[in-house]
């Protein structure tokens, strides 16, 4: 068997609301319970397990997401109509601006806890500078 990702957690302070959150905006199956975790399941099986923070203090992480072309309009245009601030760049220099990297489309936003969210059209690496 080859070594496929199969879930990550998200440290959370409402896993219902965070769930939602992406479930929302990404445009993915509503969030299932699994234990004490509220899951949202990307199309390629791997689940992000939202979980409470139990003292609040959430580590800001990066989840990067591979959309196709038409998914990215979607997308980004939910990002706009919810007023999430967005940007070209990780280091949010460029406001509600997206990139281009590898002749694709790819651009950054913040979910409720900190985490900083992308959509990317191409991986890195994949295409033109």
């Amino acid at each position: 068997m080859s070594v496929q990702l199969n879930h990550l957690i998200v440290w959370c302070n409402d896993p219902e609301a965070s769930s939602k959150f992406y479930a929302r905006i990404l445009g993915l199956r509503a969030p299932e319970t699994f234990a004490h975790f509220k899951v949202v399941r990307a199309d390629n099986a791997v689940s992000l397990d939202f979980m409470l923070k139990e003292d609040g203090k959430v580590a800001g992480q990066h989840y990067a997401f591979l959309v196709d072309e038409a998914q990215f309009d979607l997308v980004l245009g939910r990002i706009r109509a919810e007023g999430v601030k967005h940007w070209a760049d990780p280091g949010q220099s460029k406001p509600n601006e997206i990139n281009h990297h590898d002749g694709g489309r790819g651009v950054y936003f913040v979910d409720p806890n900190g985490h900083l969210l992308e959509i990317l059209t191409r991986p890195y690496g994949s295409g033109s500078a």
